[in-house]
């Protein structure tokens, strides 16, 4: 098989699909792999140790979807690149469809096979998003804190505190993988946490874990009740491949003090407050009721070097599973791998994109 790694064109994007010890092993494994010049640059991966693996490197973006049949990327594809897309070519990315009705036609009209990283399950756990899960949920602190400061117009509130002064009060919505990271950041500057999470056995584990930190059940009216004393607001809610539930209101958030900060890891699936909308590492931050929103849709973009090696360490095995085996094969031996197919043969075959959408769903044909 030819696999073909495009250098990511998103808004300061600098991870790459595929590093060169992948490509080594894949090409020790009888395939090809085609790279684009300076797609791991960001990364901190040559084009040198691209060839140096076996590689072959091509000079245009358009190049490598025309050689390969299978495209590992990092995020979705943008606009300029659905007509670079061919039928029956594999996809392997993130793809975030529900987000985006436009992105979710163009695949389908492309007749590819989209095989979504955040949807690929595995005993309960989405063990590709995960890693990225991880990097975000620790930067949201990073992030939160510093556009509290006053300088960037911020209430001016140190999360941690000093002595004689009372620390920051963080919420995290969600205790997921992304929850979980951003409440032990937060914990360990020593901001006041609270997670608010809807799963009694999930609250027990954090309660048990994290033993400093304030576990709510998740509703509407504790919310809020929180919502007047929070400094930083953290979205790390998740429906695999559905759209982020909605969980704060523009209402709502005009209960917060102006100068504070909400950080919506889930902007991905469409954000989980009802003001949220993408935004970019140039142009991170806008005010809606007095409160920053900070909407970066590729956070772990920003630390390319620890998020390329998280993912490919995670995407690897199924990559190379696919290489070898083909995709029928890899789904037997790997079952998981079906909730990864999102679009096929120009027809949606994930339940919660569809829904998403109000479109058709039918099962992926094997």
């Amino acid at each position: 098989m030819i696999i073909g790694v495009p250098k990511e064109i998103k808004d300061h994007e600098y991870r790459v699909g595929l590093i060169p010890s992948g490509a080594y092993q894949l090409i020790k494994r009888g395939h090809r792999v085609v790279v684009e010049r300076n797609a791991g640059a960001g990364a901190g991966y040559s084009d040198a140790e691209y060839v140096q693996a076996g590689a072959t490197l091509v000079n245009d973006h358009a190049a490598v979807f025309e050689q390969a049949g299978l495209v590992v990327k990092v995020k979705e594809p943008l606009p300029s690149e659905y007509e670079l897309l061919q039928p029956g070519q594999f996809l392997y990315t993130y793809l975030h469809l529900a987000a985006s009705q436009p992105l979710t036609e163009a695949l389908m009209k492309a007749r590819i096979t989209g095989l979504a990283y955040e949807t690929i399950e595995v005993n309960g756990r989405l063990p590709l998003l995960e890693p990225m899960s991880e990097i975000a949920g620790r930067m949201s602190v990073l992030v939160g804190g510093y556009f509290l400061g006053k300088h960037k117009s911020g209430s001016g509130v140190l999360l941690g505190g000093v002595p004689g002064v009372l620390p920051g009060k963080v919420a995290v919505l969600g205790g997921g993988t992304a929850g979980i990271n951003a409440a032990r950041r937060a914990q360990g500057i020593g901001a006041d946490v609270t997670i608010l999470e809807v799963d009694l056995e999930r609250m027990r584990f954090l309660d048990i874990t994290l033993n400093t930190v304030h576990t709510l059940y998740s509703n509407e009216v504790n919310l809020l009740e929180l919502l007047p004393s929070v400094d930083l607001l953290i979205g790390a809610v998740l429906v695999p491949g559905a759209k982020a539930p909605r969980l704060v209101r523009r209402d709502m958030l005009r209960r917060m003090r102006p100068g504070s900060v909400l950080v919506d890891i889930a902007i991905d699936q469409g954000g989980c407050a009802e003001t949220s909308r993408p935004t970019t590492h140039d142009h991170p931050v806008f005010v809606e009721e007095g409160v920053a929103h900070y909407c970066v849709a590729n956070m772990p973009g920003a630390y390319a070097r620890t998020a390329t090696q998280a993912l490919t360490t995670a995407t690897y095995r199924y990559l190379e599973l696919i290489a070898d085996r083909g995709l029928a094969e890899a789904c037997q031996l790997e079952p998981g791998l079906v909730g990864g197919i999102n679009v096929m043969g120009g027809k949606l075959t994930h339940k919660a994109v569809a829904e998403a959408h109000e479109l058709a769903c039918s099962p992926p044909v094997l």
